[in-house]
This record gives C-alpha cells, sequence and structure tokens, in this order.
C-alpha cells in the first residue's frame, strides 16, 4: 500500500492505494502553525479504521509557496558580484501594468542592507578573470552570523560557465560560519539570466529551514506510524523526491500540489484512452488548467511566485525551476458576483473565502456567490453538502442574489443565478483557450478532466463553451491531487546554459555536458532505489538576436534546426527568419518508471442508484431531473441527461443531449451526443 498525502489551502486530504486500486480516503482540517499536525491526523485516522502496511507516503505541500506569501522564511544575506547585488530589485525594470498605480512586485526577500558585493569575476565563457578572496568572505560570513543572520544565498555572476568562485566562497562561509545554511545559483539554477537566477536562489535558501525542520517533524510523525523511512516528497516538476533531496533544493517543492492535480488528470484520462485533453480544478477561490499532451502535462522552465496581483503576470517573484505549466483564474465556488461600474454582471476574483463564506453558508455572508447561484439553480442539494454533513440555506442564497444582482439588473432570482454560473463558465472557457494558444494549441473540442469540489458542478458548460463533446470526471474527485501523487515517478531535472551555435556538429560537441547531466541524474535517483531509469533531453533554442527561447525535446543525431522550426512553429504559428539559430540552454529529465499501481476506485454498485428527483435549471427553466448516487452506479451504468449524480465530495452535472456512463476505473464519462 501508498499513501499519498496533499496539504491544501483548507484542508489536508489521503488517499491510499495499492495494487487493487484505491482503498480508502480521507479529508481533515489544516493545521496551517503545525502542517504535520493534519498529515499525522488523516493518516492515524485512515490506519486506525484498517492496519494497512504503507510500503511509502508520498506528500504535497503549500509550504514552500506560503513561506513566500507570508515571507515566514530565514533571515538571508546575499553576496552577489561586485557591482551587482542589487540585480534583484532592479529586476527587469518593466511595470507589471503600466496603466495601474496599485501593482507593484514583491519587495525583495533579502533588503539592501544586507546585500553585499564581492570582488570576483567569471566572465561569459567561464574564464576566472579575479579569483574571489576567501578570507573577506570568511570574515564577512563570521560577522554576518553573530549579526543574526540565519542563511547566505551567493550569486556570482556567469557561475552558470563556471562555479569555482562560488563553491570558493561557500567552502569560506562553511569553514566561518557553519551554522549558516548556504545555497550558490550553480547548484540551484544554473542557467542564464541574472535577475531570475538570484531569486531562485534566495528564494530557495529562505525556506530551506522551515522546509528541513518540517520534513524531519513529518518523518518522526511518520515513524511513530510505522512508516519511518518511506516518506517520498511531490515536486513542481511531476516527479517525486526522497526528503533528503528535496530539502536540498526546496525551490522545487513550490506548486506540488497543482502538479499532483494535473498529473492524476493525465493518469485518469489515460485509463479511458484519452492522451490530449484539459485538466481543470476548481475549487473554493480559484480555477486551474493545464493542457495534456501525449498523456504529459507540459512543463515550463520558469514560474511566477507571491504575486502581489494575484492575476497580474510580472508582479511576483520569478523562480527558475521546472514547474507544470498551468492557468490560474480567480473563480471558483466562494467567488463574489458583483454588478460594476458599467452596469454589467462581474464574478471574482475576490472570494468570500471559508469566513464569512457564501450567504447560503450561514456563516453571515450576505453578498451573493458561485455556491449560491449554483444551489438556486438546482445543482447543489441543500440537504446533502459534504455528504449532509453540511446544510445549505437555499433562501439566503436567493436573497443574496436578488439583493445584489437581480433588482440591479432588472432580472429574476433565477435568470441572475443563471448569468453568474454562465459567466463563469465563460471565463474559465476563455482562460483555457488562452492557456491552449499560447503554447501553440487549439483548445476547441479537447476533453475536458474535472475535479475539486465545484469542477464537476462547472464542466458540462465549460465543455459546452470550448465546443467539447467528452468530460471526464474521476471518482474521489475532491481528492485529487492526494491520488496524483501516487502516479508521480521518482525523477530530477539537471539544466546547464552554455551558447553554442546550431550547425550540424553541434550535438556532437556537445554529447559530454548531456552525458554528465544524466550521470548527476542518476545518481541522485539510484541513492533513492530507483531502476529502469530513463533520461529525457531537450534545449533551449532561439534566433539569433532575439532575447527568450523555445525549449525543444530532442534525441541524438537529431536535425536541430528542423526540430527547433517544428517547435517554433508550434509555439507561434509560423516559422522565423531565416538568421542563425544558437542554443542556450541543455535540459536533462531524469526519471525512473512510472509507479506499478491501478488508480482505481469502482463504486460497488450496491442498491437503486436513482435517489429522487428536483428541479434543476437547464437554459431557460426548470426542469424536473433525476438525482443518481454516485457509490450505488456500478461499473457500466448509464444514464441519460438531464441529470445530477451526487457523491460525498462533489456533484457532476449532466446537461440535455448527453449521456454518462461508469468506466472500469470508476470515472463518470459524460458524452454529448445531440
Amino acid at each position: 500500500m501508498r499513501a499519498g498525502v496533499d496539504i491544501g489551502g483548507t484542508f489536508t486530504d489521503l488517499c491510499i492505494a495499492g495494487p487493487d486500486g484505491i482503498v480508502a480516503i480521507g479529508k481533515a482540517l489544516g493545521t496551517p502553525a503545525a502542517p504535520a499536525d493534519s498529515v499525522e491526523t488523516v493518516l492515524r485516522d485512515a490506519l486506525e479504521r484498517e492496519a494497512y502496511e504503507l510500503q511509502q507516503v508520498v506528500h504535497a505541500t503549500t509550504l514552500v509557496t506560503n513561506a513566500l506569501i507570508e515571507r515566514k522564511g530565514a533571515k538571508v544575506a546575499l553576496l552577489a558580484t561586485a557591482g551587482f547585488r542589487d540585480v534583484m530589485e532592479l529586476a527587469r525594470e518593466r511595470r507589471p501594468d503600466i496603466y495601474r498605480l496599485d501593482v507593484w512586485r514583491p519587495e525583495p526577500l533579502v533588503p539592501r542592507h544586507l546585500r553585499f558585493d564581492i570582488a570576483e569575476r567569471t566572465l561569459a565563457d567561464g574564464t576566472i578573470e579575479q579569483a574571489v578572496d576567501a578570507e573577506d568572505v570568511a570574515a564577512l560570513a563570521a560577522e554576518l552570523a553573530e549579526r543574526g543572520i540565519e542563511a547566505i544565498a551567493i550569486c556570482f555572476l556567469h557561475s552558470f560557465a563556471n562555479a569555482d568562485n562560488e563553491r570558493a566562497a561557500r567552502e569560506a562561509v562553511e569553514r566561518a560560519a557553519p551554522g549558516l545554511r548556504v545555497a550558490i545559483s550553480s547548484d540551484v539554477a544554473p542557467e542564464i539570466r541574472e535577475y531570475e537566477r538570484t531569486q531562485t536562489t534566495a528564494a530557495s535558501v529562505y525556506v530551506q529551514d522551515r522546509v528541513v525542520r518540517y520534513l524531519e517533524d513529518l518523518e518522526e510523525r511518520l515513524t511513530g506510524l510505522g512508516a519511518g523511512g518511506r516518506l517520498r516528497v511531490m515536486l513542481s516538476n511531476g516527479g517525486v523526491a526522497t526528503a533528503k533531496d528535496a530539502a536540498d533544493r526546496p525551490i522545487r517543492m513550490l506548486e506540488s500540489g497543482p502538479a499532483a492535480g494535473a498529473l492524476a488528470a493525465a493518469r485518469f484520462a489515460g485509463l479511458n484512452g484519452y492522451s490530449d485533453l484539459m485538466s481543470f480544478d476548481m475549487g473554493g477561490t480559484t480555477a486551474k488548467l493545464c493542457l495534456i499532451e501525449d498523456g504529459r502535462p507540459l512543463v515550463t522552465h520558469e514560474f511566477e511566485a507571491a504575486r502581489t496581483d494575484r492575476f497580474t503576470r510580472g508582479s511576483g517573484r520569478p523562480i527558475k525551476t521546472p514547474t507544470i505549466d498551468m492557468i490560474e483564474i480567480g473563480v471558483g465556488g466562494g467567488s463574489l458576483a458583483h454588478v460594476d461600474t458599467l452596469g454589467l454582471l462581474a464574478c471574482g476574483p475576490e472570494s468570500a473565502g471559508a469566513d464569512p463564506g457564501p450567504a447560503c453558508y450561514g456563516g453571515g455572508g450576505e453578498k451573493p456567490t458561485v455556491t449560491d447561484a449554483d444551489l438556486v439553480l438546482g445543482y447543489l442539494d441543500p440537504g446533502f453538502f459534504l455528504g449532509g454533513d453540511m446544510s445549505l440555506d437555499v433562501e439566503a442564497a436567493r436573497t443574496a442574489i436578488e439583493t445584489h444582482i437581480a433588482k440591479p439588473l432588472g432580472l429574476s432570482v433565477e435568470a441572475a443565478a443563471w448569468g453568474i454560473h454562465r459567466l463563469v463558465n465563460e471565463d474559465m472557457a476563455s482562460a483555457a483557450r488562452v492557456h491552449a494558444a499560447e503554447r501553440g494549441h487549439d483548445a476547441t473540442g479537447l476533453p475536458l478532466f474535472a475535479f475539486g469540489g465545484a469542477g464537476p458542478v462547472h464542466a458540462f458548460g465549460v465543455g459546452a463553451a470550448l465546443g467539447t463533446t467528452t468530460v471526464i470526471v474521476p471518482a474521489a474527485a475532491g481528492v485529487m491531487s492526494s491520488v496524483g501523487v501516487l502516479a508521480a515517478p521518482l525523477a530530477t531535472d539537471g539544466v546547464r546554459s552554455r551558447v553554442e551555435p546550431v550547425d550540424d556538429d553541434t550535438l556532437t560537441r556537445m554529447e559530454p555536458l548531456f552525458a554528465e547531466l544524466e550521470q548527476e541524474g542518476e545518481a541522485v535517483l539510484s541513492s533513492s532505489g530507483a531502476s529502469d531509469i530513463t533520461h529525457e533531453r531537450s534545449i533551449d533554442m532561439r534566433y539569433v538576436g532575439q532575447g527568450f527561447e523555445v525549449t525543444v525535446p530532442v534525441e541524438p543525431g537529431e536535425d536541430l534546426r528542423s526540430a527547433f522550426e517544428a517547435a517554433y512553429v508550434r509555439s507561434h504559428g509560423r516559422k522565423g527568419p531565416d538568421v542563425p539559430i544558437e542554443a542556450i540552454s541543455w535540459r536533462v529529465l531524469t526519471r525512473g518508471p512510472d509507479p506499478d499501481l491501478r488508480l482505481i476506485a469502482a463504486p460497488t454498485g450496491d442498491g437503486e442508484a436513482k435517489k429522487g428527483t428536483r428541479d434543476v435549471w437547464f437554459d431557460d427553466a426548470y426542469v424536473s431531473t433525476p438525482i443518481y448516487d454516485r457509490y450505488r452506479m456500478g461499473v457500466g451504468t448509464e444514464i441519460e441527461g438531464p441529470a445530477i449524480v451526487e457523491e460525498r465530495e462533489s456533484t457532476s452535472v449532466v446537461g440535455p443531449g448527453a449521456t454518462a456512463r461508469v468506466a472500469e476505473d470508476g470515472s463518470l464519462i459524460i458524452e454529448v451526443t445531440e
């Protein structure tokens, strides 16, 4: 048995699975002050119900993201090449939005009085023009330790070409102040672009102590549960690592939870024969969409964390680490609906959150939310929310919609609620189109894999807006990220930046570098117990004179120009100018085999699946609609829309002109037939 545990914003989710599929799921309220408490709680509860012998515990967490957003990390100093200590504050000298005065980048993690110029210089070709003075660095480190500094980030110019000066500085710091944590950019992010590399190195050492202490605490608790030494940690790139490997470069854990959800989408959809699709995760405050191609989520090599304005690109901290590529928009079940200054209906990004929550929660919320609209439309059962553990107030929802939307717009409550529901669906469909188009794809007609508490409620409408005919709703949709971590292989990434012209001999010249990256990756995975290790190569390339690159997967002996031009066309829709091409960064993803695990959670099919009927709004009227208990829908069960399928974690809407069937793995496959 293997356990997957994901710490989200509100709940900690659990999935336990073995060779025959999923055997247990669970939820516990998160404990932000001591995150390991909720992990221990949800595991202990499951093990008390059934004494599973856990071979492995795979964990995804928001710890790193939260530490950066809340600025709860170590007191860090930065050692930079003389003249470059202000790189992290100068950034790209661009405003996130030139027409807004209220959007700014986050304050630097390292204030100016803790950024120090170090006399050293490495040239772009790796030549050491001036060696670092180890004694000066040691004296500075001793002084910083006395002043209460807890960690040091070292980022020297062109260290990706030659790391000798950074390594010498690290040795000097460790000799003079062994209690300080030290990170060097040539280990954390050995790539071009000084600003991004400096930010990434500082962020990694900023959160490192917190991550190390957390993982040590968690390991101790797992030992008490009989699972000591079996912890694996989910990384942002869609792979997992040992606790020690993850703690060495903790910035790779930045987006581990969302990455797990996208992996689950790829695996569950693959079980049902879908390799190209869109993953759609809708929770309480946001919705996340991820393009999956050939059974694998797309990956980006830069992510923006801790935005001052969540939905404004450029307002955050750029982090150079491989991350599953997704788009996030501010619409979820708790998103507030309102009439804007132009007299138009709008929704989000503001959210009611858990406190006071939607009006129907009865927690004091008075403004209408998406959940209130879904309840008024009949998609949600007021007596079966969270499996009946929580009752919803329909009249409070109607009053909120009437007061704030219906009356100002001269609409009925039902028409206003339908407007909210449709607007949210269109917003998510538009985001899906943009996300796909920016990556050279067309979202039209792509199957939609829906999960999260609100995802299955809106998936049919989003799919209709996208012109898709297939929606897949997995079993245990509400804990999908904890399922996804169990689908992740052991994996590690290696990268080096070295500018090379692209010609017939490029791959031959650079074979030693690729071989070195593969050896480093294999050493990491072999020490973790992995076998059947494979390597995937890629190169960041661009036309000479361009500022940014396209990442191109490559095979030995491949024609690099042809491969680059094909990738460029996919990304930009056309070929570039007839100019030389250059390679900038060389990448290797080293991974073990996919876990030998069937992600199946088939319902029992016991008893009558139809629970009754209720009035549900479709298009322009309430329709008497059958309601089904998903847990009683056995494999092969087929129903016709309109219909509502209820389970504890979520509710699936099957619209008119559609059918739904239960697949072998327990997934609900909704197909539009008319």
